[in-house]
């Protein structure tokens, strides 16, 4: 399915929800922030939504 999107560091959030870091990490977005950091490295990561 095409709803497997990751996003990277600094793209804008396209829906607010919970999303997951490469490193496992959840928070919290809201649409139109940017993606941040990884919570963990400090630095650039993927973020996917997650679905559950």
């Amino acid at each position: 399915m095409e709803n497997y999107r990751e996003y990277r560091t600094g793209q804008g959030v396209p829906e607010t929800g919970e999303y997951l870091c490469q490193s496992g990490e959840k928070a919290k977005l809201n649409k139109d922030e940017n993606f941040p950091s990884c919570p963990i490295s400090d630095k650039e990561t993927t973020w996917k939504p997650e679905d559950r």
